[in-house]
This record gives C-alpha cells, sequence and structure tokens, in this order.
C-alpha cells in the first residue's frame, strides 16, 4: 500500500475502534437473548472482542500485548498505538504479517468490531424496541 492508503486504513480501523468503545459505553450490560436463549452480555463481547484483538490479530504484526491490556483504558489504548506503528512498520518495509497480508489484519480487526458493535446495538434491552 502507498503510505497514503496506509494511513486511510489506519483512519478507518481507529473509527471502528471508537465506535466499538461508544457502542460498548452505552448499551445495557445485559443483552436480548438470542432466538435459542444464548449469547453473551456486554462484558463478555467486549472482552472477546478486544482480547480476541490482542491474542490473535496484533500478533501477526508481531505486537505482544497482555491479555490483561483489555482491561484497562490506559493500557488498551498504548496497544492500539502500537498495533498502528506495527501496521506502519510493516507496510512500510512492504512485508507481510506473519500469516495474513497487513491489509487483511487491518480488514479483519475492523470488521469483527463493527460486527460485535452492530451486535450489541441488536440485542440493547434499553433501545426499547
Amino acid at each position: 500500500m502507498s503510505e497514503a492508503e496506509c494511513e486511510r486504513k489506519i483512519a478507518l480501523l481507529r473509527a471502528c475502534w471508537a465506535y466499538f468503545d461508544d457502542v460498548a459505553s452505552r448499551v445495557s450490560q445485559e443483552l436480548r437473548k438470542g432466538p435459542r436463549g444464548g449469547g453473551r452480555d456486554r462484558d463478555r463481547i467486549v472482552s472477546h472482542t478486544n482480547g480476541a484483538e490482542i491474542a490473535e490479530f496484533a500478533k501477526k504484526l508481531g505486537v505482544m500485548t497482555a491479555l490483561d491490556a483489555r482491561r484497562s483504558p490506559d493500557e488498551l489504548r498504548a496497544h492500539r498505538e502500537a498495533f498502528c506503528a506495527a501496521i506502519r512498520d510493516y507496510n512500510g518495509r512492504g512485508a507481510s504479517a506473519r500469516t495474513w497480508t497487513v491489509q487483511f489484519v487491518i480488514r479483519r480487526c475492523a470488521y469483527h468490531m463493527l460486527d460485535h458493535a452492530w451486535e450489541m446495538e441488536d440485542r440493547d434491552l434499553s433501545s426499547g424496541t
């Protein structure tokens, strides 16, 4: 990717993080059950989503963050900065991530954040629907 394209994709990823964080801050802690009566509550979705990024996606770029960082806003913010720096580094070297392309790492992380943000919105008990 060109440097400009990389920065554009990082901006989109940051927007996905911001959207996810906003949704998580405003939906009910308990969420509507799924069609078979199951499903995670908000806190478990947040833990899963941030945890997958830390434990799986970021490692593709060599970013090693303690899983407990998902519980601390400051540590999560630092992790995300390191993640963006690693994207820039890999892209600048023209290197693929460990098993995925850099573009796929960005796309997978962004999709995962949005998918779970939309899930929380759809299952929010405070929305009145």
